[in-house]
């Protein structure tokens, strides 16, 4: 839903997914989109983490799966996705997730989008990566920074969502969610304002002492801590 979570997870799954090609697209990149749109079309396979910047009016040939892991705010833009798939004749296949919660969501879009889905059974055998991505954050602050403004995006995004009777943010497990994004804090947000968060354990590290491996971001952000104190 965001260019924050497009930026995280396309960091993430660079470090997960060896082997294959991983490349990220959103709004906020201007002038680098159309590069990238272009050296993604000419790759034999690959992932695309993108924004719905790139749920309409392009062509990518064989797109074989579309994973909408956060349901489109609006109920076109779910078909405009899926058309990203099975073009001009090819087979294809659409995938979006959903919390138990949210499963109304699959009526709306039957009766809104004349659009019949089916579920999927859950893959047996999953692979918990998220300790990984805890190690990647502890390691680089750049991944630290990105997985809270993801987090923070994430949650405002939601909380505007236009079918708001089924993605209520009051009935959101903040903790699950947090702990989804791999946090090692809770970022300090209006929305979980005056909240506990019992079944969150941040991490006993101080945050603060996490250093970009970008040795010069480091060196700007120690400039800054030392004017700061």
């Amino acid at each position: 839903s965001t260019c924050a979570c497009v930026e995280y997870y396309g960091k993430a799954l660079e470090s997960l997914i060896k082997q294959v090609r991983i490349m990220s697209i959103h709004g906020k990149m201007k002038h680098k989109r159309n590069k990238i749109f272009t050296e993604f079309r000419k790759l034999p396979g690959g992932i695309l983490v993108c924004t719905d910047v790139m749920a309409r009016g392009i062509d990518i040939p064989e797109v074989h799966w579309v994973l909408q892991y956060d349901p489109p705010s609006s109920a076109s833009a779910f078909v405009h996705r899926c058309g990203r798939t099975a073009r001009i004749g090819n087979a294809g296949s659409a995938l979006v997730f959903l919390l138990p919660m949210e499963e109304s969501y699959v009526n709306f879009l039957s009766i809104n989008q004349k659009c019949p889905m089916q579920e999927m059974e859950p893959q047996a055998n999953v692979l918990d990566l998220l300790p990984k991505l805890k190690s990647m954050a502890l390691a680089d602050r750049a991944v630290f920074e990105k997985g809270m403004k993801a987090f923070v995006s994430y949650v405002q995004a939601y909380a505007k969502h236009e079918c708001n009777l089924i993605f209520r943010i009051k009935d959101l497990d903040f903790a699950s969610l947090a702990r989804g994004f791999a946090l090692l804090k809770m970022p300090k947000m209006p929305e979980l304002r005056g909240k506990c968060f019992p079944d969150f354990t941040p991490v006993t590290v101080n945050t603060d002492s996490i250093s970009f491996k970008d040795k010069n971001r480091e060196k700007q952000r120690q400039k800054k801590l030392e004017e700061q104190r």
